[in-house]
């Protein structure tokens, strides 16, 4: 028997708690795809230079925020539960990752909200799945 039965009752229903995490999620990730693309200087130390190549890391940094939240809300609104599962997988990857490197240079205002995001998205997704990403059922959307 699941944990959380109300996850399965309706195929096409998604908990109001998982919209949350979806709609919070997806409008953070726009909004640091905003803040990469017109302001870039904000991801950086206030001494640093803002040159050429931060603002190509940046453009890709406004794709790959931009085209993730963007489809986080295209799942959510379709109900396609598989795809936004495996979205939701792949938005707490990145976040994690994006931790890791925040630690590694020492950017340690960021990290906690980081994490909580990171962590919100896999709860997120363990929920839709009926399991966390280790078991296979997960990624096969086998529920």
């Amino acid at each position: 028997m699941s944990a959380m039965p109300e996850t399965r009752t309706n195929p096409q229903q998604v908990p109001i708690w998982i919209s949350a995490v979806v709609i919070l999620g997806a409008f953070l990730m726009i909004a640091g795809a905003l803040i990469a693309i017109l302001r870039p200087a904000m991801l950086a130390n206030p001494h640093d230079e803002i040159n050429n190549a931060v603002r190509v890391y940046a453009g890709y940094l406004f794709s790959r925020n931009l085209a993730l939240g963007a489809s986080l809300l295209i799942a959510l609104l379709l109900r396609a539960r598989t795809s936004l599962n495996m979205l939701l997988m792949l938005a707490a990857f990145t976040n994690f990752a994006d931790a890791i490197v925040d630690c590694a240079e020492a950017r340690w205002p960021v990290v906690p909200g980081v994490v909580v995001l990171a962590i919100a998205f896999a709860v997120a997704s363990a929920s839709l799945a009926g399991g966390p990403f280790w078991r296979v059922k997960s990624w096969r959307g086998e529920n």
